[in-house]
């Protein structure tokens, strides 16, 4: 959210999103999902203008709306009493002398002055849940009914990330009123972007959600963005509500050659793929490959694409089996149609929270850095120094398992480029060996607009809190985490930029538990292809935020950079290299400090 303090109000500026039931109402699970065409006239700007503490009794709402509302539904309900049910309802004034002619934005205001929790005129430190229910009226496409956001107001400070475990009893009311309190600040892995807790029972959706502090200049954007994630490059159909109609502008774009057709596809609920069964071709992993040098290979460049619209394909891969030594499996790649000299296989990681990782001040992450083991830790993790492909300036990398991106926006168009096939200003050219000839052509396909939109629903994706903040296991186990010098390269706290791209970024005090370095994992991690100038055993320290909810979204588990771990605890006994003496120190614990350490990581 944007804020603004004046002499005479607290101002803050929001956006909302069309939802299909309440917050709390587990048994209709329902809240969190997306109902179809909500990239149509489903988004609202809000802005709050508080000015109790500044001399006034009364904090207004003023909203603008894509579509206009019904004049008899178009509600806003302020301090929340229990599942669906508000302590105070209206309608919402039409404001027509703001509206445009021609435009279909409509703009509305309701204020409140009174608490009717307390019986009292508002004050600053009041806590008032609102949600706005947008009921249109007559829109060209899709329902008209709907719903919105549970949203905490806190009186003079601003919207807060909400738990609603404990009801703020209330005298004279038999049931007490479930009006939610400040999530703990420990409990907000993603700062202000944090999600408010769960209660709609809908596991699978956490990673998909749009950020607590969305601004309102972004809220529409998200939803673009969105869209074009959730498209089919080849026929431009949407893989959610079969009503949802085709993005004709994004149809036919999918390249000669491709690893899946989408971006959801391969990042299904925005979540960490899964290994498939053996045999199947993979196509939620990017494969690496090169020649004898390391270098593309010739008859199929830099990645591995199984699938064509046009002509031979340049292969496939599959995992044939695995072998398992002391109960930690390595996968068998089986390749059909080439045979690569050296390659990578990498599985597509969760989503959550790239914005704020590139929002991270470069010199927080130069500072950590120690190649040479300056200080004899035994941790010597470096920065990975990429091109810009816009500025052609060296800048950090940042994203993807080796740290070759540095910025979200590069990542996203690196991933169309090779996994979809689908040119854009920032990367025109396709991947093409030196003697392959069935590359397509070079230009961009996508076009700014879109991959704009696209890396800002990715940057903007908000990220679920940390929960067990009260439970004594999770507790231990996060003391222990530190005390086996896990902390050393999965470290815990950064503040981003103040000058980091979008404002709902900016000043945020974050917990990722990554150093965003390249580190040595040792031989039984390394494949046998490096990238850049990472080596074949280096990996970016993997951020720990959201992981306990893997199960959850994915529909299983799978971890490290090929998915080969089944549980937390493989994926601990793989580390080596640099993070041995680690390791080492876990397989020492007994067995309840080793279920309380992974107690603490399902807490994150």
């Amino acid at each position: 959210a944007l804020q603004e303090d004046t002499p005479s109000a607290l101002i803050t500026r929001l956006a909302d999103r069309a939802r299909d039931r309440h917050a709390r109402e587990a048994q209709f699970q329902i809240y969190d999902h997306y109902l179809s065409f909500y990239w149509e006239h489903r988004t609202a700007e809000i802005e709050i203008v508080d000015t109790v503490g500044k001399g006034g009794d009364t904090i207004t709402f003023n909203v603008i709306t894509e579509w206009p509302l019904h004049p008899q539904q178009g509600e806003l309900r302020f301090f929340h009493l229990n599942e669906a049910i508000y302590a105070n309802n209206g309608v919402m004034s039409a404001q027509t002398h703001l509206d445009v002619p021609g435009e279909t934005r409509r703009h509305y205001t309701r204020s409140v002055s009174h608490n009717p929790l307390t019986g009292q005129p508002l004050q600053v430190g009041d806590r008032m849940e609102f949600e706005l229910s947008q009921f249109l009226t007559g829109t060209p496409n899709g329902r008209d009914n709907y719903y919105g956001t549970a949203i905490l107001y806190v009186v003079g400070q601003g919207v807060e990330p909400f738990e609603a475990e404990n009801p703020s009893l209330v005298t004279g009311q038999a049931n007490g009123a479930q009006n939610p309190y400040p999530m703990p600040l420990a409990g907000r892995l993603g700062g202000d972007t944090t999600l408010n807790y769960q209660y709609s029972d809908e596991p699978d959706n956490h990673f998909m959600q749009i950020p607590t502090n969305l601004s309102n200049i972004n809220g529409q954007t998200f939803m673009l963005g969105r869209r074009v994630h959730h498209t089919d490059f080849g026929d431009g159909s949407h893989d959610e509500a079969a009503e949802n109609s085709n993005f004709t502008a994004l149809a036919n774009t999918l390249g000669t050659n491709y690893i899946n057709r989408s971006c959801i596809a391969c990042h299904a609920k925005n979540g960490r793929a899964i290994p498939p069964a053996t045999g199947v071709t993979l196509e939620q992993y990017v494969v690496k490959i090169g020649d004898a040098s390391g270098m593309p290979d010739a008859q199929a460049g830099a990645v591995l694409q199984p699938q064509v619209t046009s002509g031979s394909s340049e292969g496939s891969v599959s995992i044939s089996s695995w072998t398992e030594n002391n109960g930690l499996r390595t996968p068998v790649y089986s390749f059909t149609g080439i045979s690569p000299a050296n390659y990578s296989a990498r599985i597509a990681p969760q989503l959550v929270g790239l914005g704020l990782l590139e929002a991270i001040d470069e010199a927080d992450i130069v500072a950590l850095a120690d190649e040479t083991d300056s200080n004899g830790d035994g941790i010597s993790g470096r920065l990975h120094y990429v091109t810009d492909a816009v500025t052609s300036e060296t800048r950090i990398g940042r994203f993807g398992w080796k740290a070759t991106q540095p910025s979200v926006k590069q990542q996203v168009a690196s991933a169309l480029n090779t996994d979809v096939g689908v040119m854009t200003s920032v990367l025109p050219n396709p991947d093409c060996g030196s003697a392959q000839t069935n590359c397509g052509s070079s230009g961009s396909e996508l076009s700014d607009q879109h991959l704009d939109e696209l890396s800002a629903y990715i940057s903007l994706l908000g990220v679920s809190a940390r929960r067990g903040l009260d439970d004594a296991t999770a507790l231990a186990g996060e003391t222990l985490f530190a005390t086996a010098g896990c902390n050393s390269c999965h470290v815990k706290t950064f503040q981003t930029s103040q000058y980091a791209p979008h404002a709902e970024l900016r000043n945020q005090i974050i917990y990722p538990y990554t150093d965003l370095l390249l580190h040595d994992m040792g031989p039984g991690l390394a494949s046998s292809l490096g990238e850049g100038s990472a080596a074949g055993n280096e990996w970016r320290t993997a951020p720990l935020w959201n992981i306990g909810l893997t199960a959850g979204v994915s529909g299983g588990q799978g971890y490290l950079h090929d998915g080969r771990a089944r549980t937390l605890h493989e994926a601990i006994m793989w580390h080596g290299g640099e993070a041995a003496a680690s390791q080492a120190a876990y397989d020492a614990m007994p067995a309840g400090d080793q279920a309380a350490l992974i107690a603490f990581l399902q807490s994150l």
